[in-house]
C-alpha cells in the first residue's frame, strides 16, 4: 500500500461513487454497503498513510506524478507532507462517519451518497495536490455536490413556511429570492454558498494565472514554483493579495463568512460535517500550500491583515453563536468564530503558532463533526431546531447528550482533548507577535462555553414538550459508531498527541523557517529552536576562533 497510499485514498470515494451508479435506486442497503465500504478504504489507507510518515524524514513524501500536459506544463503531482497528512486523515474519517450519520436517508439515497463521496474525494483531491491546476480543479469540484446536497437533501430555516408574496395570497417560490438576503429557503443557502465560493475561486484563479504567467517557468508544479519562481514586489502583493482572499472566502474569514453559517442550518447532518470540518479548511490549506510556499516574502509582509481580520471572526461569530435560538446556526457561526483561531496561528508566523493552527483544523473537524451530528440527530427526532422549544432531551435520549458534553468540553479546549493542546499553541506562538489579539481570542474561549453549555442546557434539560415524547436515543451500532469514532480520536490524540505533533512539525518549520529566513534546529526530542542566519554564522566563526585557538596551543 505504501507507494499507492495516496491513490487509494483519493480514488476509493470516486469508485464508490462510479459503483452506485448501476446499483437500483431500491437496494437501498446495497447502496448504503458500497458507500460504507468505499469510505472504509479510503479511512484505512489514510490511517496507514498517518502513521507511515516519517517526520524525521520530513518534505514531501508519498509521492505520485503522473504527466498530464506536457505542453502546459500540468501533472497529476500528488504528495503530502507534514500539513496535508492530518488533514487527508480528517477528510476520511469525516466521511466514514458521514456516511452512517446519514444511514436512515431513504429520499434517493443513492444520489446523495454518490455527491457525498464526491464531496469528499474533492476535499482529500485539494489537501494531496502538489500542482496548481489540480488544486484549483480538486477545490472547485467541491462546489457542485455541495449546491446540491444542500438544494436537494437540505432543510428549510425556521421561518420559511411563513414567508409570503408581496401581496400575501401564496408562499413565496424560494428561487424569487435570489437577491433577497431575508429568505429562509434551502435553495437560497445553496445558491449562496455557490455564489459566493465561485466569487472567491474567481479570485484566487486569477492569482494562480498570474504566477503561471510571470514565473517564466511554463508549470503549475507547485515544488518547482516554490524554488525559483520570483516576483517583483508589487506582482507580488498583487498576487497575494488575490491568492489570501480568494481562499479566504471559504475558510470563512470575516467579513466574507455570511454563507456558511445558512449552509451549515440549511444542509443535511453528514454535508454538515464535512463543510465545517474540512471544506472550511480548504481556504486555510491552499492559503498555507500557494502563498506561503510560492510567495514567502509577501506573506510575511501581508499576514498582519489575517491577524486584524480573525478578531471580528471570533468576536462577531461567537456573539452571533450566543444569541442563536438554531441550533445550527448556533454551531454554525461557532465554526466561523474558531477559525479566526487558525488564521490567528498563521499569521504569527511561528513555528508552535502554525503547527498549533494545523492541529486545530483537525481537532476542530472532529469536535464539530460530532456537534452537527447530534444536531442532525435530534432534527430528525423532533423535526425542531428551535432550541428554546426542545428540552428534557435527556430523558430520551441519554446516549447523544453524552456525548454533546463531550463535544462541547472539546470544542470549548477542556484538557484531555486535542482541541487544547492546539488552542495553547496557537495562543502561546502568537502571544509575542499579537497580543492583543491573544487576549480577544481567550475571551472567545470564554464566549464558546457560555453559548455551548446553554444550548446544551437549552436542548437536553428542564421540562420537555409532550410533543416530543416519540424521540429516542441512538441505540443501533450504526447510530453510535459515527460518534464515538470522532470522540476516541479527539481525545486519543489529546492524550498521546506526540506523533501528530511531529509529523506537523516536519511540514511546518521548514515552512517558517523559509517565510522568516530563520534556520531552524532539530533538538533530540523532536522540538526544533529557531535562530538567524546571522546567529548562526556568528556562533560558527566564534567555534571556528576556538579550535584554532586550542590547535596553536
Amino acid at each position: 500500500m505504501g507507494q499507492y497510499a495516496l491513490l487509494y485514498i483519493l480514488f476509493a470515494p470516486f469508485l464508490g461513487a462510479i459503483a452506485l451508479l448501476f446499483v437500483p435506486n431500491r437496494q437501498v442497503l446495497q447502496v448504503r454497503l458500497i458507500a460504507a465500504a468505499s469510505a472504509g478504504i479510503s479511512l484505512l489507507a489514510s490511517i496507514y498513510l498517518f502513521f507511515a510518515f516519517d517526520p524525521v524524514k520530513g518534505g514531501y513524501q508519498f509521492i505520485q506524478r503522473f504527466e498530464w500536459s506536457k505542453e502546459l506544463g500540468i501533472s497529476f503531482h500528488l504528495g503530502v507532507d507534514g500539513i496535508g497528512t492530518p488533514l487527508v486523515l480528517a477528510s476520511a474519517i469525516l466521511l466514514f462517519a458521514g456516511v452512517f450519520v446519514s444511514w436512515h436517508i431513504k429520499d434517493r439515497a443513492k444520489e446523495f451518497y454518490i455527491f457525498l463521496l464526491i464531496l469528499a474525494a474533492a476535499t482529500i483531491g485539494v489537501f494531496m495536490s502538489l500542482d496548481l491546476f489540480f488544486l484549483y480543479f480538486f477545490y472547485e469540484m467541491s462546489v457542485l455536490p455541495m449546491y446540491l446536497l444542500l438544494g436537494v437533501w437540505g432543510s428549510h430555516t425556521k421561518g420559511y413556511l411563513e414567508m409570503t408574496d408581496p401581496e400575501g395570497l401564496k408562499k413565496r417560490d424560494s428561487v424569487g429570492f435570489f437577491f433577497n438576503f431575508g429568505s429562509n429557503s434551502k435553495e437560497y443557502a445553496a445558491m449562496k454558498l455557490t455564489l459566493f465560493l465561485s466569487a472567491g475561486a474567481i479570485l484566487a484563479l486569477l492569482g494562480i494565472l498570474l504566477i503561471y504567467k510571470f514565473s517564466g517557468l511554463h508549470t503549475f508544479d507547485i515544488l518547482v514554483l516554490r524554488e525559483q519562481a520570483k516576483f517583483s514586489g508589487n506582482l507580488a502583493t498583487v498576487i497575494w493579495l488575490l491568492i489570501f482572499f480568494g481562499f479566504a472566502s471559504i475558510a470563512p474569514l470575516w467579513p466574507l463568512h455570511s454563507w456558511s453559517p445558512v449552509g451549515h442550518a440549511a444542509a443535511p447532518a453528514a454535508t454538515s460535517m464535512l463543510h465545517a470540518g474540512v471544506l472550511m479548511k480548504l481556504g486555510h490549506f491552499s492559503i498555507i500550500r500557494v502563498a506561503f510556499e510560492i510567495l514567502p516574502d509577501a506573506t510575511r509582509e501581508l499576514m498582519p491583515i489575517a491577524a486584524v481580520l480573525c478578531v471580528f471572526s471570533i468576536i462577531y461569530g461567537g456573539f452571533v453563536a450566543f444569541y442563536a435560538k438554531d441550533t445550527k446556526y448556533v454551531i454554525g457561526y461557532s465554526s466561523s468564530s474558531h477559525m479566526g483561531y487558525v488564521f490567528l496561528g498563521m499569521a504569527a508566523l511561528d513555528y508552535i503558532s502554525l503547527s498549533g493552527a494545523v492541529l486545530y483544523m483537525f481537532a476542530h473537524a472532529m469536535a464539530t463533526g460530532m456537534l452537527f451530528a447530534m444536531a442532525g440527530w435530534v432534527y430528525d427526532q423532533t423535526h425542531t431546531r428551535d432550541i428554546p422549544s426542545l428540552g428534557g432531551l435527556v430523558n430520551r435520549m441519554p446516549f447523544v447528550a453524552g456525548c454533546f458534553l463531550i463535544a462541547c468540553m472539546a470544542s470549548v479546549g477542556m484538557p484531555g482533548t486535542v482541541n487544547f493542546i492546539a488552542e495553547v499553541m496557537i495562543l502561546v506562538g502568537s502571544w509575542n507577535k499579537y497580543p492583543f489579539q491573544v487576549i480577544v481570542a481567550v475571551l472567545g474561549i470564554v464566549l464558546t462555553l457560555a453559548y455551548l453549555f446553554r444550548m446544551m442546557r437549552g436542548l437536553f434539560y428542564g421540562p420537555m414538550d409532550s410533543r416530543y415524547s416519540h424521540a429516542h436515543d441512538a441505540v443501533a451500532m450504526v447510530d453510535r459508531m459515527p460518534l464515538l469514532l470522532m470522540i476516541a480520536c479527539s481525545i486519543i490524540f489529546g492524550i498521546f498527541p506526540g506523533h501528530f505533533y511531529n509529523v506537523i512539525r516536519a511540514g511546518t518549520d521548514p515552512l517558517v523557517a523559509r517565510i522568516t529566513q530563520v534556520v531552524p534546529l532539530a533538538a533530540g526530542n523532536g522540538d526544533a529552536l529557531g535562530v538567524t542566519r546571522d546567529e548562526l554564522k556568528r556562533q560558527a566563526d566564534n567555534l571556528s576562533s576556538i579550535a584554532r585557538h586550542e590547535a596553536d596551543e
